[in-house]
């Protein structure tokens, strides 16, 4: 099997990490705008030694690092031709042309995703896909992406559910105050979360809530303890669709530390999540713009601190109740952080599982619809994502 992935940043460098030592792959093409940026994420995906991560009997594949502007889709196609799989871990604003890239090139292709619009755009190639017999599954990240899976499996497992609850957190273990963050990728993508509205499930039809509200309370295991969840946008994705006649009530929220939403809330209540710009002395500046940079430079969000990743999905039918759980600290040591693995290995994953041809169907779907939920836990169990049941 041979894979391209595009775009070589934390999330990028991660992906080609991991199928670097999947069964099976031979070669990993590491393509980011930036030649040096891939060289150097390539040179990281390859190491070896103790704790890099266990290779298969033949050894890493070989990771090849290309210069590859994603805007300039003729030269994309190119590194696609010939690949069994490719992997979009580019902005989501690529991820239509990038899909129709690879429809082209009659490869399969799937992308860590976060933008209700951009996905339905995506799906509405069903046809095209199927055609050019390939897959096309976007939002494979953590949440959108594995969250899914779980959500699939768990209602699987019910037959049908009153009630799911899907709550995700990325947070740094010592926070911080005021807003008790860190930054563990694209700030715009962050706020994207927070200003977006939200889909959901209620009483079986979707309905949209709005971000930052609904704050509830729950608790996990030390160092963490009381935290509080939120709804947010992005996160359900497809579910409410997909389960809408099967699944009473469904929502998503994002976990913080307590207070997160209501301070956050207290910026965007400044204009701050606007994209209309604005004329300020003799510039013109779109406010979300201001916020994103602030975000990215702000000494309190991007200090050196290991980062968490909690998930708790909960599927509820009369008395009976299925739960998975994850609780993911990285791997310091190695340069890989709690959000690369649990975001870039389901990924990963997911491409391996295309590429492999372990996925029947052709065409473009969600990965709920798509991918053998079962098969995903395990793959991803043996990367060190460690999904638990709770409790049945």
């Amino acid at each position: 099997m041979r894979a391209l992935v595009l775009g070589a940043g934390m999330m990028g460098r991660a992906i080609a990490y991991d199928l670097a030592r999947a069964k099976g792959v031979e070669e990993v093409v590491l393509g980011d705008i930036s030649l040096e940026v891939a060289r150097r994420s390539a040179a990281w995906a390859g190491q070896e030694g103790p704790g890099a991560g266990k290779a298969p009997k033949g050894g890493l594949a070989a990771i090849r690092p290309v210069k590859a502007d994603v805007s300039k889709i003729a030269s994309i196609k190119k590194f696609m031709k010939g690949m069994d799989a490719a992997v979009g871990a580019v902005s989501y604003r690529f991820n239509v042309a990038l899909s129709k890239a690879a429809i082209a090139m009659k490869v399969n292709f799937n992308d860590l995703g976060g933008n209700n619009t951009v996905v339905q755009n995506q799906l509405a190639l069903d046809e095209k896909a199927r055609k050019a017999g390939i897959t096309i599954v976007p939002d494979c990240g953590l949440a959108p992406g594995m969250v899914a899976l779980l959500v699939a499996r768990a209602v699987e497992k019910l037959g049908t559910a009153d009630s799911v609850w899907i709550r995700v957190g990325g947070l740094p273990l010592h926070p911080v105050p005021p807003l008790n963050y860190k930054i563990v990728f694209q700030p715009d993508g962050l706020i994207n979360e927070y200003v977006e509205p939200a889909v959901a499930l209620r009483d079986g039809k979707k309905v949209e809530l709005e971000c930052l509200t609904d704050i509830e309370e729950l608790e996990f295991p030390p160092p963490f303890g009381k935290l509080e969840a939120f709804v947010t946008s992005g996160g359900a994705s497809t579910l409410p669709d997909t389960f809408k006649n099967r699944v009473r009530d469904l929502d998503y929220k994002t976990i913080r530390y307590p207070g997160h939403a209501e301070r956050f809330k207290a910026i965007l209540s400044l204009g701050l999540g606007s994209t209309k710009p604005l004329k300020v002395g003799g510039l013109r500046l779109a406010p979300r713009a201001l916020l994103n940079y602030l975000l990215l430079v702000a000494p309190d969000l991007n200090r050196e601190d290991q980062d968490s990743v909690l998930v708790r999905v909960t599927a509820v039918k009369g008395e009976k109740k299925v739960q998975y759980e994850l609780i993911d600290l990285g791997e310091p040591a190695l340069g890989i952080t709690a959000m690369m693995r649990t975001t870039s290995f389901p990924a990963s994953t997911v491409a391996w599982m295309l590429g492999s041809g372990k996925v029947e169907k052709k065409g473009a779907f969600p990965q709920e619809l798509c991918i053998p939920a079962e098969s995903f836990i395990r793959e991803i169990r043996k990367r060190g994502v460690d999904v638990k049941l709770q409790r049945l």
